[in-house]
């Protein structure tokens, strides 16, 4: 990094506590870079001044930092593990599911979740949790308003179901909606909610660095209910998950083991 950019990153994290240094050095650099100049400033000092006075700025440079690519059921073959054996064994010991969606993006993942349990297992008590850090994304996610692109991994009968169809737009049910708890959180800063059962964690921590992955990790695994699990992105495989009390339940499923 160029002084420039650390003393950038060192300004962020003092004025705006959000701490660049936990991701990685590399992607994160040429992320905010192109996004600088698109702004018209040339270093990251006048880039700094502007987002201090201008909020809009400082919303985009967290739209960028934070990678809302999302769809429903996205890698379809891991949510049905979730759906024939994941949620089975966990209802199964439990009256009531928590379950937090965390760096939740437009709301996908977490509505996933809620249409699962509403169709397979009707009888279901559960509650959804669903953070971010961005405050865009989750407006957007409280709309439930997806485009076509977002549901293409979806079955069929599910969106027949779910979804309400007005021109180039699909707008989720209600009943859906209702099920889930839209929240501003940071997985690197904020303190974990307790107790939880599911934690979908998502095709985000492959943006961090070794140390803060550890970090999360180990707040994760104290989150978890005993054999709660946490269920993870497709690039996201654990090594050693017995470093943090978590135990290997199925490909991209972890099981807290005490």
């Amino acid at each position: 990094m160029t002084d420039d950019y650390l003393d950038f990153a060192a300004e962020m994290k003092a004025k705006h506590g959000i701490d660049l240094t936990l991701y990685k050095e590399t992607q994160m650099k040429r992320r905010l870079t192109s996004l600088r100049d698109k702004n018209g400033f040339q270093t990251f000092h006048h880039y700094l001044s502007a987002i201090d006075q201008n909020q809009s700025l400082l919303d985009e440079l967290l739209d960028r930092i934070t990678i809302n690519v999302s769809n429903f059921y996205r890698n379809s073959k891991r949510w049905d593990v979730l759906r024939s054996s994941i949620l089975p064994q966990l209802l199964k010991s439990r009256q009531k599911l928590t379950i937090w969606s965390a760096a939740c993006s437009t709301g996908e993942e977490p509505y996933s979740v809620a249409i699962m349990l509403d169709h397979n297992f009707p009888q279901a008590d559960y509650q959804i949790l669903a953070t971010d850090i961005d405050d865009g994304v989750l407006e957007k996610a409280a709309q439930g308003i997806y485009p076509e692109q977002s549901l293409r991994e979806l079955p069929w009968y599910l969106r027949q179901k779910y979804f309400i169809q007005k021109e180039n737009e699909f707008h989720l049910d209600h009943a859906i909606k209702r099920r889930v708890q839209f929240k501003k959180h940071d997985l690197l800063a904020d303190a974990y909610p307790a107790n939880v059962d599911l934690i979908i964690c998502r095709n985000v921590l492959i943006y961090f660095t070794e140390a803060a992955k550890s970090t999360i990790y180990k707040n994760v695994a104290s989150s978890l209910t005993q054999h709660g699990v946490l269920f993870v992105g497709s690039t996201e495989q654990i090594f050693k998950p017995e470093n943090y009390r978590l135990d290997s339940k199925d490909t991209f499923f972890y099981q807290k083991n005490e």
